[in-house]
């Protein structure tokens, strides 16, 4: 978990770094629409949409695994009930 901290604040350097040696005025066109800002504006607007695309995608992953932890919690402690014993409820999603 700390190399992807220490990986995280290299990238986040980096692109700061970048996005302050290159404060030029540029004209952004999108469809019909057109403006001029700053490149700094447009290299942090992009990485942000970038982590925020990269996080959107991991959200189906997450809840997969949650419900496969789910699982196998109640396999494990199905096993360690006595035969005949009710199944207990599971317990509530936090989220």
């Amino acid at each position: 978990m700390r190399a992807v901290l220490v990986l995280l604040v290299i990238v986040l350097a980096l692109v700061a770094a970048f996005a302050v040696q290159n404060p030029g005025i540029v004209t952004v066109r999108f469809i019909h629409l057109m403006a001029d800002t700053s490149l700094l504006v447009i290299i942090v607007l992009s990485f942000g949409a970038g982590i925020l695309a990269g996080w959107l995608a991991g959200i189906p992953a997450s809840f997969r695994r949650a419900r496969r932890i789910r699982e196998l919690e109640a396999e494990v402690a199905a096993k360690g009930r006595p035969a005949g014993a009710t199944p207990p409820v599971p317990p509530p999603v936090n989220k």
